[in-house]
């Protein structure tokens, strides 16, 4: 099933190996008596994407280069592959710890020598280890609130800039046919992550390595995610979850969580009765937040041509911005990793869309790379608790702190 870029905001790398899943698409047209390089990507959902890929491939002259699109379990397919002589030059997706330390990928920090700048700060941090850069990131996806301009104001509501104010709104936003706030039908839980403890002015993971809510705000925070559950103020059951904006569109929930590929469907069914908004601050530490995420380019370091690998990822990566921004806008909505281009990019300079990369900007942060699937199924999964079962939330962080201090000293001791 073909999957949309919106996807990785939540994907995590696992293990195991769907065989025969790709098809090679074909030879790129460059030739020029260079190596053969093998190009992986996921399949992507949105219309254009393959045909866009294959141009770019087509269009360099010093290697061959094979553009491979591959459905299925694209990230446990690339980490299966990784470790074997088979695999891709080039690949994208978000190399993890275990890539990176177990030499699977090859360090691409001198790509960036002169521009690593220009590239976004939150989705570069990530794809960074040991000071060297794994990974060039190619397109961010974000997510933010939607608000319905005509209901804030019919109820006399402004629109919120704080936790509280969003409480505060969503209650008295619902009606007997609207529900003030849809946060996904689990309430918020899957897809909110690490997003309200940046909203407090924490953070999943430290820079140098602990937990990073240890902290009595965490609680106070995640306690007021309940509140707007108690209060019956949450859309359940909608018949599409959070990443459709179909709940908002019709008018089932005046305010929804949703990600920026869903702006250019609500502009054209709501023209100007819509806004946008950070997830809002809590408390006086806090600071508005916004996840962001991107899947980079990088190179296995099994392949049989690394240097010319790591020449095409330049070329396509870092010096070719023209095919960045079309990566970026022509086939869904997406920002690019480049924050010269996100600036100037014509899609991206007014209204609510200017609006988008400035969140991203000023307050975007991605999941950090230490932590793992098994860090997030403990937290996810004491974040639902906390929501929908109303449990005690400095007990139920206690529990979930533990068990992350113990994943990430894991995780250091390979280091």
């Amino acid at each position: 099933m073909a999957v949309s870029r919106r996807a990785l905001l939540g994907a995590s790398a696992g293990a195991g190996f769907l065989a025969a899943c790709g098809s090679n698409t074909g030879r790129g047209g460059g030739g020029g008596g260079g190596p053969r390089l093998a190009q992986w990507y996921h399949q992507y959902g949105e219309a254009g994407v393959e045909q866009a890929v294959k141009r770019y491939a087509a269009a360099y002259d010093k290697a061959d280069v094979g553009v491979q699109w591959r459905p299925g379990d694209y990230d446990r397919q690339t980490a299966a592959a990784l470790l074997t002589d088979s695999g891709p030059d080039v690949f994208e997706g978000s190399p993890t710890l275990d890539q990176i330390q177990g030499g699977q990928v090859v360090d691409l920090t001198e790509l960036l020598d002169g521009v690593k700048d220009d590239f976004n700060p939150a989705v570069l941090t990530p794809k960074t280890y040991d000071g060297k850069v794994w990974g060039i990131p190619q397109a961010i996806d974000m997510q933010m609130l939607y608000y319905r301009k005509s209901l804030l104001k019919d109820a006399g509501v402004e629109p919120p800039t704080t936790l509280d104010a969003l409480v505060d709104a969503a209650k008295r936003l619902t009606t007997s046919k609207v529900k003030g706030l849809f946060l996904g039908n689990d309430g918020g839980a899957g897809v909110l992550g690490g997003t309200p403890l940046n909203a407090a002015g924490l953070q999943l993971v430290t820079e140098d390595g602990k937990v990073g809510f240890d902290d009595p705000a965490a609680a106070r925070t995640l306690g007021k995610l309940h509140q707007l559950y108690a209060d019956k103020s949450l859309l359940l059951g909608a018949p599409a979850d959070w990443s459709d904006p179909a709940a908002f569109l019709q008018g089932l929930t005046a305010m929804q969580w949703s990600g920026l590929w869903a702006l250019p469907q609500v502009r054209k069914e709501l023209g100007d009765d819509f806004g946008v908004l950070p997830f809002p601050k809590d408390g006086s530490q806090g600071a508005p937040a916004v996840p962001v995420g991107a899947y980079a380019a990088a190179v296995s370091a099994r392949g049989k041509h690394r240097e010319a690998a790591k020449e095409y990822v330049k070329w396509l990566w870092v010096e070719r911005t023209d095919y960045q921004e079309d990566f970026a806008l022509s086939y869904g909505f997406h920002i690019p990793a480049r924050i010269s281009l996100a600036r100037k990019a014509a899609k991206l300079r007014s209204g609510s869309a200017a609006d988008a990369v400035r969140f991203a900007t000023e307050h975007g942060h991605a999941q950090p790379l230490l932590w793992t699937p098994a860090s997030q199924v403990a937290y996810q999964d004491g974040l639902s608790r906390i929501i929908k079962d109303g449990a005690h939330p400095e007990s139920e962080l206690r529990s979930v702190v533990r068990k992350v201090a113990a994943e990430l000293d894991r995780v250091k001791k390979k280091s």
